[in-house]
């Protein structure tokens, strides 16, 4: 297995800008950074899911019944865009950081977590992703197939991890700046959330 060439193309992956790197960014630069890393930890499990289908074929269904890929597809630009809609509707970040944490810790971790979940999960892209790269890099004759399969998925997870705790401790770093300016913060909420209905739209198209 070339590891190296493999983990070259998940870095170049994980720094174009996609929906799961605007949600994190948005969660840390709005709620802090516990609810940005919870986003992420959705995310992961969310890769960890889709590596798991790769794994068990489920790609084919995509490829022998498209109207199951477009169901798929639906539901997630749907969801992104109700997600988008959400960013441009929110309160905005506040400078009281303490006082919000609060009700971070109530509920909206699990809030978060469960929205990276599905943003990931809910993006057949994300499964054909999964499904197209893994086999490029998996060799019969450099051991079991399904070791190599779960390595290489476990980088991927591990990986877009690391990422997206970087992009939540970046978010994080500059709440206090949009929470000082309430026309940074607006223009946050709008630029975020156009991009997460520009997302939905071209994931649905």
């Amino acid at each position: 297995m070339e590891l190296w060439l493999f983990i070259g193309a998940l870095a170049a992956i994980y720094l174009l800008p996609g929906p799961d790197m605007i949600l994190v960014l948005h969660t840390g630069s709005q709620q802090g950074h516990a609810p940005a890393l919870a986003t992420a930890a959705g995310l992961a499990v969310a890769r960890g899911l889709h590596v798991a289908l790769a794994a068990l074929g489920l790609a084919t269904l995509f490829a022998t019944a498209p109207w199951t890929f477009d169901a798929v597809r639906y539901a997630g630009g749907a969801y992104l865009a109700w997600i988008g809609l959400q960013l441009l509707r929110s309160p905005g970040a506040t400078a009281d950081i303490e006082a919000d944490r609060v009700g971070i810790y109530a509920a909206g971790l699990r809030r978060a977590w469960r929205r990276g979940l599905l943003t990931n999960l809910l993006n057949p892209k994300s499964l054909l992703f999964c499904s197209v790269l893994l086999p490029q890099f998996v060799s019969p004759g450099e051991g079991p197939v399904l070791l190599q399969f779960a390595l290489l998925g476990s980088l991927l997870v591990g990986i877009g991890l690391l990422f997206d705790a970087g992009y939540a401790t970046l978010g994080a770093a500059l709440q206090r700046w949009f929470a000082d300016s309430p026309l940074r913060a607006r223009l946050q909420r709008w630029t975020f959330g156009s991009l997460m209905i520009a997302f939905a739209l071209r994931l649905a198209a």
